[in-house]
């Protein structure tokens, strides 16, 4: 498969890992736009969040559960982080593998760019 975030997973392409489990994995994101900015994705190859099955729902909430444990573990908990699922081009979506990003460590605005 050619999905860089199946690289990552699979080990194919280096990545700064910082939790996995058998349903996901979790790094860095390589163009922080905070000072905590991390993805969570999960091993299941699912290309957008409109392609989300009533068997993956445990899956989503296991994938915000994660997020949560690491959000503590970088003690951003706290303060406030925010989650992000892009959906397609408009959305910023360009790797067709669902996965959430996770920034914290700054004031967020509203609206978002």
């Amino acid at each position: 498969m050619d999905c860089l975030f199946c690289k990552v997973i699979d080990r194919t392409m280096k990545s700064d890992i910082i939790y996995e489990d058998g349903e996901c994995v979790a790094f860095n994101d390589i163009d922080p736009q905070a000072p905590v900015h991390f993805l969570v994705v999960p091993k299941k190859h699912i290309l957008t969040v409109l392609d989300i099955e009533e068997e993956d729902k445990k899956l989503i909430g296991h994938m915000v559960s994660v997020a949560n444990k690491i959000c503590k573990d970088k003690k951003i908990d706290h303060r406030g982080f925010r989650l992000v699922f892009n959906c397609n081009p408009d959305s910023g979506q360009v790797i067709y593998h669902i996965h959430m990003h996770v920034l914290g460590g700054r004031k967020m605005n509203w609206p978002p760019g």
